[in-house]
């Protein structure tokens, strides 16, 4: 691990080349400042119609116009694919549900790697509802959840994907969104992860108006 001091700005910091470290190395440092990370619960359908639900927190979204999420999918380290990401290839839809506070462990529990073929939603005692554009369900118990089909999937090396979704269709539960349509982000409750195991929720909030000149 290469090391070096900044002191360019007058103060002791401390630096990583990022040539110099491996990719695990890199994943800590990222995976603990790039924070918080909003995790999405993605649900898939396979050729035979068989529902996986994983989640990520390599995730976000990335424009309105057109409606774009992104997801970043590891491959598994035989570089076979993970079931998402063989079921948008085969599919090419996919729903991200936002996970709230209360379905946090049920979403905890779709991340055990059950074999192909398991629903993890039964596992979790989550319920599936059937998609209103696409194949894949969305999940009753989230707050929301975004109906979305595959727009671009761009390649990251041997390890990881980025798969670009569009949104075609977006459910909430009642009382979310008013008829201005503002979120009431107490009502989403969403959590997001952290560094190694750690999460936190957003239930400390404050607000920052835009200056004006």
């Amino acid at each position: 691990m290469t090391m070096t001091v900044d002191e360019a700005i007058g103060n002791e910091r401390t630096g990583f080349d990022f040539t110099a470290l491996t990719a695990r190395e890199r994943y800590k440092l990222m995976i603990g400042t790039i924070i918080p990370r909003p995790v999405a619960l993605v649900t898939t359908v396979d050729e035979d119609d068989r529902i996986n639900a994983a989640p990520f927190s390599f995730f976000n979204c990335l424009s309105a116009d057109p409606p774009i999420l992104a997801l970043g999918v590891e491959t598994n380290p035989d570089m076979s694919f993970k079931d998402t990401s063989h079921n948008i290839r085969m599919t090419e839809v996919f729903t991200v549900n936002i996970v709230s506070f209360a379905i946090a462990e049920a979403m905890h529990q779709c991340a055990a790697k059950y074999p192909r073929g398991v629903d993890e939603l039964k596992e979790a005692g989550l319920t599936a509802m059937p998609g209103t554009k696409i194949a894949a369900p969305y999940i009753k118990e989230a707050p929301a959840a975004f109906e979305c089909r595959r727009h671009i999937t761009l390649e990251l090396g041997k390890s990881r994907q980025i798969i670009m979704g569009e949104i075609l269709f977006a459910h909430y539960q009642d009382g979310v969104v008013d008829d201005n349509l503002h979120v009431d982000p107490a009502g989403i409750d969403a959590i997001a992860r952290l560094g190694g195991d750690t999460c936190c929720t957003i239930r400390d909030r404050f607000e920052m108006l835009t200056p004006k000149l």
